[in-house]
């Protein structure tokens, strides 16, 4: 299996965490705490994760 290639929110600044995002993985989506990369990592369909954004956009709306 190919290793996770995780990236920062583009809304991550210098003084707030956030999570960081794999997307490079076939059929997965993969999501860590910044502030613990070796954490846990979360995995979704990528279905599952739009899904979840569109559920953020609509609250945020």
């Amino acid at each position: 299996m190919a290793a996770f290639e995780f990236r920062k929110s583009s809304f991550s600044t210098g003084d707030r965490e956030c999570v960081e995002v794999a997307t490079n993985v076939p059929n997965t989506v993969a999501i860590r705490d910044s502030k613990d990369p070796e954490g846990r990592i979360l995995r979704f369909t990528p279905a599952a994760w739009a899904a979840f954004q569109r559920a953020l956009r609509a609250s945020n709306g």
